[in-house]
């Protein structure tokens, strides 16, 4: 896998270049509320998690599509596969996520990306079923999950710092039977 295009995206490997983009976005209180525990992150660690992406990719042919505005270029996210190893109650799964820029937020980019991606997992990667989870509170993206067909499954409290999630899922054929 190379990219994938959408009429308004491009989603790619990540490059060591989206380190310093990526920083600004996970330096933002309001895009990171609802991630893990709350906190922003680095420059530092967001380096760090740039090029464990890129080994995953190279590990696992999988991970987190960077994702790219087609008309100017600009780095606006990234949509991801990964296993929620912060959630042992699920395993062995895959779960998508999303983080964009807040400026980013609203215009649909999210779903648009994650429909991508989605459909990478299960025609590519051969997933039967793709899992999301998101912080209770988080509406938009419940939103985007139903938009993509995920049903909710249950609630449940991560571990490692007493987060209520909620966890979405789909498998390939409720994915596929809504392709038109």
């Amino acid at each position: 896998m190379e990219e994938i295009e959408t009429s308004r995206l491009v989603l790619r490997r990540p490059l060591p270049g989206d380190v310093e983009p990526l920083a600004e976005i996970n330096a933002d209180p309001e895009v990171m509320k609802y991630i893990g525990d709350g906190r922003v992150r680095s420059f530092e660690e967001t380096a760090e998690g740039i090029s464990r992406a890129i080994r995953q990719w190279d590990e696992h042919g999988y991970g987190i599509f960077s994702v790219d505005r087609r008309d100017t270029g600009e780095f606006i996210g990234w949509v991801a596969l990964a296993v929620p190893s912060f959630l042992p109650e699920v395993l062995p799964a895959i779960e998508i996520g999303w983080r964009l820029a807040r400026r980013h937020w609203g215009q649909g980019f999210a779903t648009e990306a994650a429909r991508e991606v989605l459909r990478f997992g299960f025609e590519s990667c051969g997933f039967d079923s793709i899992l999301s989870i998101r912080d209770v509170g988080n509406d938009a993206s419940r939103r985007v999950m139903e938009k993509l067909g995920l049903h909710f499954d249950f609630q449940t409290t991560v571990p490692s710092h007493g987060q209520p999630v909620a966890v979405h899922s789909i498998t390939r054929a409720e994915f596929d039977a809504m392709q038109p």
